[in-house]
């Protein structure tokens, strides 16, 4: 691959995570190898995520969850909290480093920087110490415009209108 580029995907409305996963089924279709890190997610009320078993089909698409599943705490994150972001972060450091993806997504690693899970200079180090070659997506709430710099795309999902306001809950196959 060219170049690598990194991308920011943030804002309040839905799709940040399924616009990327779209960049990495694209990639994957070209023959790429992607690897995306959920930060913040694991299993939803007992169950797995939608996306997370749809992409265990493709071979060169592979996925690691960071999270416990629960609502975090911005004011009060647990232990256990830190500790999956801890480990999070340090395997996307790992597979950034590898040279084996051409693709890695950080999926919610903004929120995870805004409940001081991982630090912003970390991750900033990550970007800028990144291979040639590796394209990033960050998604996220709350992307710190610090990061901004050191982005080649930006992309804002803002929220006009959602059921959420209404009261409906999140639906398998379509929020989760």
């Amino acid at each position: 691959m060219e170049k690598g580029l990194v991308h920011i995907i943030t804002g309040k409305g839905k799709g940040k995570t399924t616009s990327a996963i779209g960049q990495g089924l694209r990639a994957v279709g070209h023959g790429l190898k992607v690897y995306m890190i959920q930060f913040m997610k694991g299993e939803f009320e007992g169950k797995k995520y939608g996306e997370i078993k749809s992409i265990k089909k493709f071979r060169n698409f592979k996925v690691a969850q960071f999270g416990s599943g629960e609502l975090v705490s911005h004011y009060t994150p647990s232990e256990k909290d830190f500790d999956l972001a801890r480990k999070g972060f340090e395997h996307a450091k790992e597979i950034v480093d590898s040279n084996k993806y051409d693709m890695v997504i950080l999926d919610e690693i903004w929120v995870a920087v805004h409940h001081n899970l991982i630090d912003l200079s970390e991750v900033i180090g990550l970007i800028k110490k990144k291979p040639e070659h590796v394209e990033l997506v960050l998604t996220g709430r709350y992307a710190p415009k610090e990061a901004y710099d050191y982005a080649d795309y930006i992309s804002e999902i803002k929220k006009i209108k959602h059921p959420y306001s209404k009261g409906l809950k999140a639906r398998i196959g379509i929020e989760f």
